[in-house]
Protein backbone atom coordinates (compact mmCIF):
# COMPACT_ATOMS: atom_id res chain seq x y z
CA UNK A 1 0.00 0.00 0.00
CA UNK A 2 1.43 3.38 -1.00
CA UNK A 3 1.81 5.73 2.01
CA UNK A 4 -0.50 8.72 1.92
CA UNK A 5 1.11 12.01 0.88
CA UNK A 6 1.62 14.36 3.84
CA UNK A 7 -0.67 17.32 4.33
CA UNK A 8 2.03 19.20 6.22
CA UNK A 9 5.82 19.11 6.31
CA UNK A 10 7.15 20.81 9.46
CA UNK A 11 10.82 21.90 9.66
CA UNK A 12 12.69 22.86 12.85
CA UNK A 13 16.03 22.29 14.60
CA UNK A 14 16.78 20.24 17.76
CA UNK A 15 14.07 17.77 18.74
CA UNK A 16 13.70 16.14 22.19
CA UNK A 17 15.55 14.59 23.93
CA UNK A 18 18.02 17.29 22.80
CA UNK A 19 17.51 20.58 24.59
CA UNK A 20 15.82 23.23 22.47
CA UNK A 21 12.62 25.16 23.12
CA UNK A 22 11.70 25.44 19.42
CA UNK A 23 11.92 21.66 18.96
CA UNK A 24 9.89 20.96 22.11
CA UNK A 25 7.09 23.22 20.94
CA UNK A 26 7.31 21.98 17.35
CA UNK A 27 6.67 18.42 18.49
CA UNK A 28 3.63 19.52 20.49
CA UNK A 29 2.22 21.63 17.64
CA UNK A 30 2.86 18.92 15.03
CA UNK A 31 0.86 16.48 17.18
CA UNK A 32 -1.89 19.07 17.46
CA UNK A 33 -2.14 19.33 13.67
CA UNK A 34 -2.18 15.52 13.38
CA UNK A 35 -4.93 15.30 15.99
CA UNK A 36 -7.07 17.46 13.72
CA UNK A 37 -6.87 14.75 11.06
CA UNK A 38 -3.82 15.80 9.05
CA UNK A 39 -0.90 13.63 8.03
CA UNK A 40 2.17 15.46 9.31
CA UNK A 41 5.90 14.88 8.85
CA UNK A 42 8.21 16.69 11.26
CA UNK A 43 11.88 17.02 10.33
CA UNK A 44 14.41 18.06 12.98
CA UNK A 45 17.86 17.35 14.38
CA UNK A 46 19.44 14.94 16.85
CA UNK A 47 22.89 15.04 18.40
CA UNK A 48 22.76 11.24 18.79
CA UNK A 49 21.71 9.50 15.57
CA UNK A 50 19.26 9.51 12.70
CA UNK A 51 15.86 8.00 13.51
CA UNK A 52 12.33 7.78 12.14
CA UNK A 53 9.27 7.31 14.36
CA UNK A 54 5.62 7.08 13.32
CA UNK A 55 2.47 7.33 15.39
CA UNK A 56 -1.27 7.61 14.93
CA UNK A 57 -2.69 10.73 16.55
CA UNK A 58 -6.48 10.93 16.62
CA UNK A 59 -7.65 10.62 13.02
CA UNK A 60 -4.29 11.78 11.68
CA UNK A 61 -0.70 10.62 11.76
CA UNK A 62 2.71 11.97 12.65
CA UNK A 63 6.09 10.85 11.34
CA UNK A 64 9.10 12.33 13.13
CA UNK A 65 12.41 12.27 11.26
CA UNK A 66 15.52 13.15 13.26
CA UNK A 67 18.67 13.86 11.26
CA UNK A 68 22.06 13.45 12.92
CA UNK A 69 23.81 16.81 13.41
CA UNK A 70 26.82 18.04 15.32
CA UNK A 71 26.51 20.59 18.10
CA UNK A 72 28.46 23.73 17.20
CA UNK A 73 30.15 26.60 19.01
CA UNK A 74 27.61 29.43 19.04
CA UNK A 75 30.25 32.00 19.93
CA UNK A 76 32.22 31.31 16.72
CA UNK A 77 30.47 33.26 13.95
CA UNK A 78 32.22 31.39 11.12
CA UNK A 79 31.37 27.97 12.62
CA UNK A 80 27.81 29.16 13.21
CA UNK A 81 27.40 30.26 9.58
CA UNK A 82 28.87 27.01 8.22
CA UNK A 83 26.60 24.94 10.47
CA UNK A 84 23.53 26.94 9.41
CA UNK A 85 24.25 26.51 5.70
CA UNK A 86 24.99 22.80 6.04
CA UNK A 87 21.98 22.12 8.26
CA UNK A 88 19.41 24.00 6.16
CA UNK A 89 20.54 22.20 3.00
CA UNK A 90 20.51 18.82 4.78
CA UNK A 91 16.96 19.30 6.10
CA UNK A 92 15.62 20.25 2.66
CA UNK A 93 17.53 17.47 0.90
CA UNK A 94 16.17 14.77 3.21
CA UNK A 95 12.65 16.22 3.20
CA UNK A 96 12.48 16.87 -0.54
CA UNK A 97 10.26 13.92 -1.49
CA UNK A 98 7.73 14.87 1.19
CA UNK A 99 7.96 18.56 0.23
CA UNK A 100 7.17 17.61 -3.37
CA UNK A 101 3.95 15.87 -2.31
CA UNK A 102 2.65 17.94 0.60
CA UNK A 103 0.05 20.71 0.65
CA UNK A 104 1.77 23.01 3.15
CA UNK A 105 5.32 23.67 4.32
CA UNK A 106 5.74 25.10 7.82
CA UNK A 107 9.16 26.17 9.08
CA UNK A 108 10.44 27.93 12.19
CA UNK A 109 13.06 30.56 12.94
CA UNK A 110 15.47 27.77 13.89
CA UNK A 111 17.72 26.88 12.16
CA UNK A 112 18.29 30.55 11.26
CA UNK A 113 17.84 31.71 7.67
CA UNK A 114 15.83 28.67 6.54
CA UNK A 115 13.61 31.29 4.88
CA UNK A 116 16.29 31.93 2.21
CA UNK A 117 16.29 28.25 1.23
CA UNK A 118 12.68 27.17 1.61
CA UNK A 119 10.96 30.26 0.14
CA UNK A 120 12.45 29.82 -3.37
CA UNK A 121 11.71 26.08 -3.18
CA UNK A 122 8.07 26.64 -2.19
CA UNK A 123 7.61 29.04 -5.11
CA UNK A 124 8.95 26.38 -7.46
CA UNK A 125 6.75 23.66 -5.90
CA UNK A 126 3.75 26.01 -5.55
CA UNK A 127 3.05 25.07 -1.94
CA UNK A 128 1.54 27.12 0.86
CA UNK A 129 4.42 28.42 2.98
CA UNK A 130 3.86 29.14 6.68
CA UNK A 131 6.59 30.82 8.73
CA UNK A 132 6.36 30.26 12.50
CA UNK A 133 8.63 33.15 13.30
CA UNK A 134 10.10 32.03 16.62
CA UNK A 135 13.13 34.34 16.36
CA UNK A 136 13.84 37.15 13.90
CA UNK A 137 17.01 36.83 11.84
CA UNK A 138 19.01 38.86 10.88
CA UNK A 139 17.41 41.35 13.33
CA UNK A 140 18.74 39.41 16.33
CA UNK A 141 22.24 39.61 14.88
CA UNK A 142 21.81 43.28 14.06
CA UNK A 143 20.74 44.02 17.65
CA UNK A 144 24.12 42.78 18.90
CA UNK A 145 25.95 45.67 17.18
CA UNK A 146 25.90 49.35 18.17
CA UNK A 147 26.17 50.08 14.42
CA UNK A 148 24.84 47.52 11.94
CA UNK A 149 27.50 46.27 9.48
CA UNK A 150 26.82 46.75 5.77
CA UNK A 151 26.66 42.98 5.20
CA UNK A 152 23.84 42.57 7.71
CA UNK A 153 21.93 45.52 6.24
CA UNK A 154 22.07 43.88 2.80
CA UNK A 155 21.05 40.54 4.30
CA UNK A 156 18.07 42.23 5.95
CA UNK A 157 16.91 43.59 2.59
CA UNK A 158 17.10 40.12 1.05
CA UNK A 159 15.26 38.67 4.04
CA UNK A 160 12.50 41.27 3.63
CA UNK A 161 12.19 40.31 -0.04
CA UNK A 162 11.61 36.64 0.81
CA UNK A 163 9.29 37.43 3.74
CA UNK A 164 6.94 39.16 1.34
CA UNK A 165 6.59 35.81 -0.46
CA UNK A 166 5.50 33.86 2.63
CA UNK A 167 1.84 32.81 2.55
CA UNK A 168 1.21 33.13 6.29
CA UNK A 169 3.09 34.05 9.47
CA UNK A 170 2.44 32.47 12.83
CA UNK A 171 3.62 34.82 15.58
CA UNK A 172 4.18 33.90 19.22
CA UNK A 173 2.99 37.22 20.63
CA UNK A 174 1.50 40.64 19.98
CA UNK A 175 5.00 42.14 20.13
CA UNK A 176 6.06 40.00 17.16
CA UNK A 177 2.90 40.98 15.30
CA UNK A 178 3.87 44.65 15.76
CA UNK A 179 7.37 43.99 14.42
CA UNK A 180 6.00 42.39 11.24
CA UNK A 181 3.44 45.16 10.72
CA UNK A 182 6.24 47.74 11.08
CA UNK A 183 8.19 45.80 8.42
CA UNK A 184 5.29 46.09 5.97
CA UNK A 185 3.73 42.61 6.26
CA UNK A 186 -0.08 42.86 5.75
CA UNK A 187 -2.14 42.12 8.89
CA UNK A 188 -4.24 39.54 7.00
CA UNK A 189 -1.17 37.31 6.62
CA UNK A 190 -0.33 37.30 10.36
CA UNK A 191 -1.90 34.82 12.80
CA UNK A 192 -1.27 34.84 16.55
CA UNK A 193 -0.54 31.30 17.77
CA UNK A 194 1.23 31.24 21.10
CA UNK A 195 3.42 28.42 22.32
CA UNK A 196 1.81 26.17 24.91
CA UNK A 197 3.62 25.13 28.07
CA UNK A 198 5.92 22.26 27.04
CA UNK A 199 4.73 20.26 30.08
CA UNK A 200 1.58 20.00 32.16
CA UNK A 201 2.09 21.02 35.78
CA UNK A 202 -1.04 19.92 37.69
CA UNK A 203 -1.59 21.02 41.32
CA UNK A 204 0.26 18.69 43.65
CA UNK A 205 3.22 18.14 41.29
CA UNK A 206 6.06 16.96 43.54
CA UNK A 207 9.13 19.23 43.54
CA UNK A 208 12.65 17.95 43.11
CA UNK A 209 14.83 17.68 46.16
CA UNK A 210 16.27 21.14 46.71
CA UNK A 211 19.97 21.46 45.85
CA UNK A 212 22.17 21.00 48.95
CA UNK A 213 24.42 23.85 47.76
CA UNK A 214 21.55 26.31 48.29
CA UNK A 215 20.19 24.93 51.56
CA UNK A 216 18.91 27.68 53.84
CA UNK A 217 18.26 30.15 51.00
CA UNK A 218 15.11 31.10 49.19
CA UNK A 219 15.76 29.92 45.64
CA UNK A 220 15.38 32.07 42.52
CA UNK A 221 15.56 29.87 39.40
CA UNK A 222 16.59 30.84 35.90
CA UNK A 223 16.04 27.81 33.68
CA UNK A 224 16.57 27.45 29.92
CA UNK A 225 18.53 29.43 27.38
CA UNK A 226 20.29 32.55 28.70
CA UNK A 227 21.85 34.10 25.60
CA UNK A 228 22.74 37.46 24.12
CA UNK A 229 19.11 38.63 24.08
CA UNK A 230 18.82 38.37 27.86
CA UNK A 231 19.81 41.08 30.36
CA UNK A 232 21.89 39.92 33.32
CA UNK A 233 23.63 43.15 34.36
CA UNK A 234 20.52 44.61 36.01
CA UNK A 235 19.94 41.45 38.02
CA UNK A 236 23.60 41.20 39.02
CA UNK A 237 23.70 44.80 40.27
CA UNK A 238 20.66 44.24 42.48
CA UNK A 239 21.74 40.77 43.58
CA UNK A 240 25.13 42.12 44.65
CA UNK A 241 23.49 44.75 46.83
CA UNK A 242 21.05 42.20 48.27
CA UNK A 243 24.03 40.22 49.58
CA UNK A 244 26.27 43.14 50.56
CA UNK A 245 23.63 45.44 52.08
CA UNK A 246 20.44 43.39 52.43
CA UNK A 247 19.09 40.24 54.06
CA UNK A 248 21.14 37.77 51.95
CA UNK A 249 18.16 35.42 51.95
CA UNK A 250 17.97 34.66 48.20
CA UNK A 251 20.32 32.50 46.11
CA UNK A 252 20.30 32.08 42.32
CA UNK A 253 19.98 28.66 40.71
CA UNK A 254 21.23 29.08 37.15
CA UNK A 255 19.94 26.00 35.32
CA UNK A 256 20.86 27.35 31.92
CA UNK A 257 23.04 27.39 28.84
CA UNK A 258 24.10 30.38 26.76
CA UNK A 259 26.54 33.26 26.52
CA UNK A 260 24.88 35.36 29.24
CA UNK A 261 24.70 32.36 31.58
CA UNK A 262 28.46 31.86 31.20
CA UNK A 263 29.18 35.56 31.76
CA UNK A 264 26.91 35.75 34.82
CA UNK A 265 28.39 32.60 36.35
CA UNK A 266 31.92 33.93 35.91
CA UNK A 267 31.05 37.20 37.70
CA UNK A 268 29.18 35.44 40.50
CA UNK A 269 32.21 33.24 41.10
CA UNK A 270 34.63 36.15 41.01
CA UNK A 271 32.57 38.13 43.53
CA UNK A 272 31.85 35.17 45.78
CA UNK A 273 28.07 35.52 45.49
CA UNK A 274 26.01 32.39 46.28
CA UNK A 275 24.74 30.50 43.24
CA UNK A 276 24.45 27.08 41.64
CA UNK A 277 25.08 26.48 37.93
CA UNK A 278 23.60 23.36 36.34
CA UNK A 279 22.66 22.34 32.81
CA UNK A 280 19.01 22.11 31.67
CA UNK A 281 17.34 18.93 32.87
CA UNK A 282 15.56 16.40 30.59
CA UNK A 283 12.02 17.34 29.57
CA UNK A 284 10.62 14.54 31.75
CA UNK A 285 11.88 16.35 34.87
CA UNK A 286 10.87 19.86 33.82
CA UNK A 287 7.50 19.97 35.64
CA UNK A 288 9.08 18.97 38.95
CA UNK A 289 11.97 21.38 38.43
CA UNK A 290 9.65 24.35 37.86
CA UNK A 291 7.74 23.84 41.13
CA UNK A 292 10.96 23.48 43.15
CA UNK A 293 12.12 27.14 43.53
CA UNK A 294 10.45 29.97 45.41
CA UNK A 295 10.42 32.15 42.28
CA UNK A 296 11.44 32.30 38.62
CA UNK A 297 13.62 34.88 36.89
CA UNK A 298 13.00 35.98 33.27
CA UNK A 299 15.04 38.70 31.54
CA UNK A 300 15.14 40.43 28.16
CA UNK A 301 17.11 43.35 26.73
CA UNK A 302 15.14 46.32 25.37
CA UNK A 303 16.53 46.07 21.84
CA UNK A 304 15.38 42.45 21.47
CA UNK A 305 11.72 43.07 22.38
CA UNK A 306 9.49 41.60 19.69
CA UNK A 307 12.40 39.86 18.00
CA UNK A 308 12.67 37.25 20.75
CA UNK A 309 9.85 35.94 22.95
CA UNK A 310 11.25 34.05 25.98
CA UNK A 311 9.15 30.91 25.66
CA UNK A 312 9.98 29.88 29.22
CA UNK A 313 7.27 32.29 30.40
CA UNK A 314 4.47 29.81 29.60
CA UNK A 315 5.83 27.03 31.83
CA UNK A 316 6.79 29.52 34.55
CA UNK A 317 3.20 30.80 34.67
CA UNK A 318 1.95 27.20 34.67
CA UNK A 319 4.10 26.46 37.75
CA UNK A 320 2.10 29.03 39.78
CA UNK A 321 5.32 30.29 41.34
CA UNK A 322 6.30 33.95 41.74
CA UNK A 323 7.92 35.52 38.64
CA UNK A 324 10.43 38.37 38.54
CA UNK A 325 10.70 39.76 35.01
CA UNK A 326 13.47 42.22 34.10
CA UNK A 327 12.79 43.64 30.65
CA UNK A 328 10.69 45.99 28.49
CA UNK A 329 6.99 46.38 29.16
CA UNK A 330 6.36 46.07 25.40
CA UNK A 331 7.29 42.38 25.45
CA UNK A 332 4.57 39.76 25.61
CA UNK A 333 6.27 38.41 28.74
CA UNK A 334 4.83 41.41 30.61
CA UNK A 335 1.45 41.08 28.88
CA UNK A 336 1.10 37.38 29.72
CA UNK A 337 2.28 37.66 33.33
CA UNK A 338 0.13 40.73 34.01
CA UNK A 339 -3.04 39.14 32.66
CA UNK A 340 -2.61 35.49 33.71
CA UNK A 341 -1.01 35.62 37.15
CA UNK A 342 -2.65 36.32 40.49
CA UNK A 343 -2.05 39.79 42.00
CA UNK A 344 1.15 39.98 44.01
CA UNK A 345 2.80 36.98 42.34
CA UNK A 346 4.40 38.96 39.50
CA UNK A 347 7.05 41.70 39.63
CA UNK A 348 8.05 43.70 36.57
CA UNK A 349 11.38 45.55 36.63
CA UNK A 350 12.74 47.85 33.93
CA UNK A 351 16.19 47.15 32.52
CA UNK A 352 18.74 49.10 34.57
CA UNK A 353 16.59 49.44 37.71
CA UNK A 354 18.82 47.71 40.28
CA UNK A 355 16.86 49.30 43.15
CA UNK A 356 13.74 47.42 42.09
CA UNK A 357 15.74 44.16 41.94
CA UNK A 358 16.88 44.68 45.53
CA UNK A 359 13.30 45.40 46.61
CA UNK A 360 11.97 42.29 44.84
CA UNK A 361 14.62 40.02 46.38
CA UNK A 362 14.07 41.45 49.88
CA UNK A 363 10.34 40.73 49.51
CA UNK A 364 10.65 37.12 48.36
Amino acid sequence: MTPRAPDLVYLCDWLPPDFGAVGQYSLLLARERARLGEHVVLYGLSSARRSVESETVGSGSLRVVRLAAKVYDRTNLRARAAWTLRTNLSLLRHAFNDLRLCKEILFTGSPPFMLHFVAPLSLFLRRKLTYRITDFFPECLMAEYPRTPLGLRLLYRLTSFWRRRVSEFEVLGEDQRRRLLEAGIPARRIVLKRDPSPVAIPPGTAPLEGPRELAGYRILLYSGNFGVAHDYETFLAGYRRHHHEGSKRVALWLNAIGKSADALEEKLKREGLPHLRTRPLPLGQLARLLVTPDAHLITLLERFAGFVVPSKVHACIESRKRIIYIGPAGSDVHLLCRTRMTPGSYVHIAVGDADAVVHALENM
